[in-house]
């Protein structure tokens, strides 16, 4: 991933920014803020400080094939799952973060190819959600895609894939709809926007599938 560069504070009546100091210029960026905001009573608050963690916008796809009636999910080692003392092996939907000026839709096109080696002919956009709002600018732009379930063995899995320069080591399964709904309903898989992307799923299945499976434009 190139380096992205970390745009401006918006202006807004109701917050003002005392401070602003950058304490880690890695990978990401880590942000010190001190700020004032208007209390619901009126009021604006007493001073307050939060480190925010500059991560930018993302994008993610839930890919579903309406032909067989099945999702393709990734899973792959997350150090913070680790960290949080669950399985760090997570079920996760193809994701990424957008570049300088990317377009949402051309980063989820190579973030699926990259992470899946796949491809989708057709999107559908769920909604866009903060993925960590106590400490994280993340926002994520969630969509469904139309793919091809790849074949698969017994087990469920299609083949392995990754960035290689970046150390990728993810596992690309296919699952029956039903299932990933239900587990997801389960409170079984960890990654919130794997689960709410598959609730969203459980909303809108029959819909998506009448549209998609009746027509191949």
């Amino acid at each position: 991933m190139r380096p992205r560069s970390t745009p401006p504070l918006p202006a807004n009546p109701d917050v003002s920014i005392e401070s602003e100091q950058r304490v880690w210029s890695g990978r990401f960026l880590l942000d010190v803020i001190r700020f004032r905001n208007k209390r619901f009573d009126g009021v604006l608050s007493g001073l307050r400080t939060w480190e925010m963690w500059r991560r930018g916008k993302a994008v993610a796809l839930l890919p579903y094939d309406p032909i067989t009636d099945t999702v393709v999910l990734i899973e792959q080692f997350r150090f913070p799952a680790f960290a949080a003392g669950i399985d760090p092996v997570l079920v996760e939907l193809p994701a990424g973060l957008l570049e300088d000026g990317e377009d949402p839709e051309a980063a989820l096109h190579r973030e699926v190819q990259e992470e899946m080696n796949m491809t989708a002919d057709r999107l559908v956009h769920i909604g866009g959600y903060m993925l960590s709002a106590g400490g994280a600018d993340e926002f994520c732009d969630l969509y469904a895609g139309r793919v091809q379930a790849p074949p698969t063995g017994p087990d469920g899995i299609a083949w392995h894939a990754g960035e290689a320069s970046e150390e990728e080591d993810i596992r690309v399964r296919v699952w029956p709809a039903d299932t990933a709904i239900e587990a997801a309903l389960d409170g079984r898989f960890a990654n919130s926007i794997t689960a709410l992307g598959l609730m969203w799923l459980a909303a809108r299945r029959t819909r998506l599938r009448d549209r998609w499976a009746a027509t191949k434009d």
